[in-house]
This record gives C-alpha cells, structure tokens and sequence, in this order.
C-alpha cells in the first residue's frame, strides 16, 4: 500500500516527532510503501514559544521524508494534495487545531481521490482557543476516518464529524537503551523528578506545594510560559534551595541522567489524554506518581509500581508523596517495575489504522 504520513519529522522535534517518525517506520517494516510530507514551516513561532527545531534528531530519521509545506504559503498546501492523490491512503497527523488551514487545504488539492484518516493525539487542546471546535468539526466533517487514543477523545470526535472513529492506545515510542545497568537498585536520594513540556494542565504547581519537608524536587522541560510565576512560587514557599529548574529542551542523550538520582516520577496531571510519561520513567526503572487522568491511570499499577492520586488536590498529592517516602516503600515500587514491551501496541495499532 502507498502510504502518505502529513506530519512532524527532524529537524522538528517533541512527542509528535518520534511517534510520527516510529509509525512511518513500523509501516515500512510492515511492507509498505511510505513517505512522510513534513513541514518547512510547521507553526506561526508565536504559537510555540519554545525551540521548535534541533540539530542532532532523537531517534533513527525516517529514509523519505519531503519538507515542503510551510504555513504561509496555501499555494502548496493545494500542491501537496495534488501530489499525493496517488497514494492509497493518506494519515494527517492532528497535534493542533492551527494545522487544520494547511489540511483543509490539502484536501482541497485531494480531491477526495484517496482514503483520508486523521490522526488526532488530542481532538481538542487541553488549554482551548474559541476557533478550536469550529476548525476540528471543519477537519472531521471532510476526511474518511479518525483515530484517537482514548475513550474520551473518540466521544469528542464522534461529536465534530460523521467519520467513522477508531480508538487504538498510543503505541510506545521511546529511545532505545534506557533501562539502567544496575537494574534500578539505588539507595534512596529524596529527590523526585518532573520531566517534559511545561504547561498548565500538568500539574506543576500543585507539586511543587505538595512537596514533603525533607524532599527535593528536579524540574527539567521547556516552560510555555510561566518560567516566572514557576520561580516566584519557588520563592515564595521558600523552596529555593530544595527546587532545581532546568529550563530548556532535553535532548535523547541527556535524558539517563535526568532519571539517574532520582526515587520517582511525578506526574501531577489536571487533565490528560494519551502520554508515554509512564512507559518514560518505567523503561528508567524509576515508579511513578500520577493523577488518574487519561491513560496515566491505565500504566500504573497502583501500589506496585507506582502510586495514583485524584487530579489537581494538594492534599492528595503530599499525602501520596508522604505515602511513597515511608521507610522501605520507594525500595518496594521499584522493584515492582517492568520495562515495557513495544510489540503488541504496534501490532494493535497498526491493524487499527489499516485493517484486513
């Protein structure tokens, strides 16, 4: 099958980037003919206030990839669609409503001569704009098929469109060679680790006053926005020497040593849909703590290899941190994690996406 992926891939760089790059190669390796159509110019940079672009890619590149498209330029929006009516299937990869002009556009171009799924990581943000709704339901009312990661987000696209809606859970897409040598055995350090992108929804805040007396905490990802209000709050709780910001993009390479002296991953989630968080610090050997939201609650295995908590209570979250720090505990949820085994996702993925 001749397989068009309109998505994110290097020099581009985040979560979309490796599972959009990890699928055009399980799609190759399932034997079939693949091209990933990225972008030139993927977001107006006010949108993402964080870097956008690296030099070194994280992960192996995919082999074709062609980088045309450029939100500024609908003229080859209409081209892409042209040049993809040969192809049997085409997936738009769906990070944000700000993608939706560009695919209008493409299919436009389409024609409708080919099968068209969107591939929506989240129907709707997390932290939603007025015109969000209006451009999804625009999106979804004009391919053939949508597939989500959840539940949850299949009930919002049923919403927005007739298409026919799949939920297949979000496939693992981690770097290679993660799990540490020692096996995980490490004395206790009283430090614990928020790692990745920055915002609202995750919950930082509410970590960061809950954390136990006597406890650290490593805060390293880039912030849209909020760095700030993040160090005035450190400030103001007098939590300075106890707070380590790491502000900034964390490439593949540095990420062992982010998880190497610490007792676990937190994961503080308000709201959440599909997230490798838990597979991340799992596959590090660290437990983790998380809110029971999306598919966080779905990966822990509460008390065995990690801890959950209702989202967005202080009190809640200190008294699963208190919980977590009792004498032998941290020893006990490490031992009781499991590296995770990517196969069996993809496989369900893939036929999810392309069924018999």
């Amino acid at each position: 099958m001749r397989i068009a992926i309109v998505g994110p891939a290097h020099p581009y760089k985040g979560g979309g980037v490796a599972h959009t790059t990890e699928l055009a190669h399980r799609l190759l390796g399932a034997g079939h003919d693949v091209v990933i159509e990225s972008w030139r110019a993927q977001y107006p940079s006010f949108l993402y206030p964080g870097t956008q672009t690296v030099d070194t890619p994280d992960g192996a590149p995919f082999p074709n990839v062609r980088r045309d498209l450029d939100w500024r330029r609908p003229d080859g929006w209409v081209r892409c669609g042209r040049r993809l009516a040969a192809a049997d299937l085409v997936i738009l990869v769906l990070l944000s409503p700000v993608q939706v002009p560009p695919y209008l556009g493409l299919l436009y171009g389409l024609r409708r001569r080919t099968r068209v799924v969107a591939l929506c990581h989240n129907v709707l943000p997390h932290e939603r704009k007025p015109y969000d709704t209006p451009l999804m339901r625009a999106l979804l009312r004009r391919v053939d098929g949508v597939l989500v990661h959840s539940e949850r987000q299949a009930a919002l696209a049923r919403g927005l469109g007739p298409a026919l809606v799949t939920v297949a859970e979000m496939a693992p897409h981690l770097p290679a060679g993660l799990r540490p040598a020692d096996g995980g055995a490490r004395p206790v350090a009283d430090r614990l680790l928020f790692f990745g992108l920055v915002r609202p929804y995750k919950g930082l805040d509410l970590l960061i006053r809950a954390l136990p007396e006597g406890v650290s905490l490593r805060v390293a990802g880039e912030f849209w926005g909020g760095l700030e209000e993040t160090e005035a709050l450190v400030a103001e709780l007098g939590l300075t020497g106890r707070v380590e910001l790491r502000p900034g993009y964390v490439a593949d390479e540095d990420v062992p040593g982010l998880f190497a002296d610490v007792d676990a991953l937190v994961l503080p989630y308000r709201s959440g849909t599909a997230s490798q968080q838990v597979w991340l610090g799992h596959e590090h050997g660290v437990p983790v703590i998380a809110s029971r939201v999306g598919t966080l609650g779905d990966h822990v295995t509460d008390g065995v290899d990690g801890l959950l908590v209702e989202p967005g209570s202080v009190e809640g979250l200190r008294a699963a941190l208190t919980a977590f720090y009792r004498p032998g505990e941290p020893g006990r949820l490490r031992a009781g994690v499991k590296a995770v085994d990517p196969e069996p996702y993809w496989a369900s993925y893939l036929a999810a996406l392309i069924p018999d």
